[in-house]
């Protein structure tokens, strides 16, 4: 009997989680299911993912309508409605959770802070404590102003997960923003071994936006080819910052590597195979987040092999062919931060929205005022 492809993909050190969460795939047991059949090693969840989850279901009616009783704050009640979902999924993965890269689930702070870096301090340590998992990561978003709240978070002892990342050099200042934060707790007195991050690199959307570029400019062969030689660029950066003196000592008093997470890994364009962003960044000591059909893709026809350490020269080599071309990526990555803060903020306003409707559908009118 042939073994679970996406079993496969852990024997490269790589751990397998999945971009998607809801009350019905929680509650129905078929996140047990996979985590025990797939080996699923956790979840990531995002303002998008929580929007389709509650406007385009009755699991959270319910919830919805005994909160309303208590908060009139529509961000509260969704916060409120995300933890229990959040608290029951870390549960689930417990078996599996290891203190490193395994049994984690990630819950976001408002897309809205991503330029308000003591609001998104204020709200991690509150969502952290709300939820009071030892594997929950809150995600904190790679911009400018984000950094120093993932250094303040991981200082105060907060896993963090750090999204929307597209820029090689951005990803140079969030190892930075970790490794300080683990000195400023160090220095505060405070233990280091106990705290989990990783650096989530959304890759598919690099491609989208590129490759339209690439078509204008009639150089089609570099379709599809540039967020895998990012990704790859970025996995040779890792291993240098993890490697390093600087790192090294913090390991000594316990410090685990920030490892890299492959985000924004379903295929947008269909004339790529579905599988495309899993199978070329298969290595070890990293994540890959997927949506779930492209869990499922992988596991009816996925070619699990370790391919993110090939060729490492050819995806310098592709870089800088695209600055050759006129393409400036560094324009690239800061355009795709700025419109993945906006794809966050649109459903997580619509998110807010659908609880009011359904707050004004619920037959108890003695809401708090």
């Amino acid at each position: 009997m042939e073994m679970n492809k996406i079993k496969q993909i852990h024997e490269f050190g790589q751990s397998i989680w999945l971009d998607f969460l809801d009350r019905k795939l929680i509650r129905s047991g078929r996140l047990k299911r996979l985590i025990e059949e797939d080996g699923l090693r956790g979840m990531t969840s995002n303002p998008a993912i929580f929007e389709k989850a509650i406007s385009g279901s009755t699991d959270y009616d319910e919830q919805i309508r005994e909160l309303a009783e208590k908060y009139q704050n529509n961000e509260a009640i969704f916060y409120e409605l995300a933890i229990t979902d959040i608290r029951e999924a870390t549960d689930l993965f417990g078996p599996v959770f290891t203190g490193d890269r395994d049994g984690y689930v990630s819950l976001e702070v408002s897309p809205h802070l991503a330029h308000d870096t003591s609001r998104t301090i204020r709200q991690a340590t509150e969502l952290w404590r709300k939820v009071d998992r030892k594997n929950v990561m809150i995600k904190i978003p790679a911009t400018a102003e984000g950094l120093p709240a993932i250094r303040r978070a991981i200082c105060e002892g907060i896993n963090v997960n750090i999204t929307l990342l597209f820029g090689l050099d951005r990803y140079e200042a969030v190892t930075d923003a970790y490794l300080s934060g683990l000195e400023d707790r160090l220095a505060d007195g405070h233990p280091i071994d106990q705290i989990a991050s990783v650096a989530s690199f959304f890759l598919s959307r690099i491609d989208v936006l590129v490759d339209q570029m690439l078509e204008t400019k009639g150089h089609p062969e570099l379709k599809g080819e540039v967020a895998i030689a990012c990704a790859k660029q970025a996995y040779q950066i890792y291993k240098q910052v993890f490697s390093s003196e600087r790192f090294k000592k913090l390991q000594e008093k316990g410090a685990r590597p920030q490892h890299v997470l492959w985000a924004s890994t379903g295929t947008k364009d269909p004339s790529f195979p579905d599988t495309k962003y899993v199978d070329a960044l298969i290595g070890p000591e990293t994540v890959n987040t997927v949506p779930l059909e492209t869990l499922e893709a992988y596991r009816d026809h996925g070619h699990p092999e370790s391919r993110l350490d090939q060729d490492p020269d050819l995806a310098a080599q592709t870089l800088a062919r695209l600055k050759k071309i006129g393409i400036n990526i560094d324009e690239v990555t800061a355009q795709l931060e700025n419109e993945g803060i906006e794809k966050f903020n649109k459903p997580y306003d619509q998110l807010l929205q659908a609880i009011e409707e359904k707050k004004a559908r619920s037959p108890l009118k003695s809401y708090a005022l």
